[in-house]
């Protein structure tokens, strides 16, 4: 099976990353960006790195930008470029678009044009932030939707030598423990007689609230 294709366009913090990432990964990416400069910067890093105003139907159209498999849209402050990609984009059929948001209205209106996914890498890597200044055992944390979030936390010493049952993370926080990583092995779905170990990682899902309560709980864990 052929490897998937990505463009990622908008060559900034964010965007760069990403292509970097993928491109490490081993996948071809095309990156695309308004400034020469950029383009250069990252050019050595990526399949293909390209100078090009993507508000320009012709221009995207000539870029072949409809056979990639993914194109993410990571234009930085130009929210006015950001929406017109995001249109001629959609209009060009490309199979899946990821789109960098600004705030909550930029991300509503990207999602009105079609958008399969909108992100908000400065307030979710906020809320990261946040989450590890409540509690140091804090790993990650991905919100799943307004109400719901998973994180990964690291075994606070309260549970270590203890089974899933005694702790009764769900009848106490009203979260569940999906799984629990033991160094490079993943349990998942793990039964309650599974005995926490010295720095395994807990996968827990939860309210917002019910998981802000658990990390608060263990905050000196």
């Amino acid at each position: 099976m052929a490897k998937k294709q990505f463009a990622v366009i908008g060559m900034g913090r964010f965007g760069s990353s990403v292509a970097d990432a993928l491109s490490k990964l081993g996948f071809e990416v095309l990156a695309i960006d308004v400034s020469e400069q950029r383009i250069q910067e990252v050019s050595g890093t990526v399949t293909h790195a390209v100078s090009a105003d993507t508000t320009d139907e012709e221009t995207l159209r000539a870029l072949g930008i409809r056979n990639f498999d993914v194109v993410v849209v990571a234009i930085g402050a130009d929210i006015q470029a950001s929406i017109l990609t995001t249109l001629i984009l959609k209009e060009l059929g490309v199979p899946r678009l990821i789109v960098k948001a600004q705030n909550e209205l930029h991300g509503k209106v990207l999602s009105k044009i079609g958008a399969d996914k909108v992100v908000f890498p400065e307030r979710d890597m906020g809320l990261r932030v946040a989450h590890h200044l409540i509690s140091p055992n804090i790993l990650d944390y991905i919100e799943l939707s307004d109400d719901y979030s998973i994180i990964e936390m690291k075994a606070p010493r309260q549970f270590i030598g203890k089974n899933l049952k005694q702790l009764d993370v769900r009848a106490k926080f009203k979260c569940n423990v999906m799984a629990i990583k033991t160094g490079v092995k993943m349990n998942i779905s793990p039964y309650a007689e599974d005995i926490i170990h010295e720095d395994d990682v807990l996968v827990i899902v939860g309210k917002n609230n019910d998981l802000t309560n658990l990390e608060i709980a263990y905050a000196e864990g």
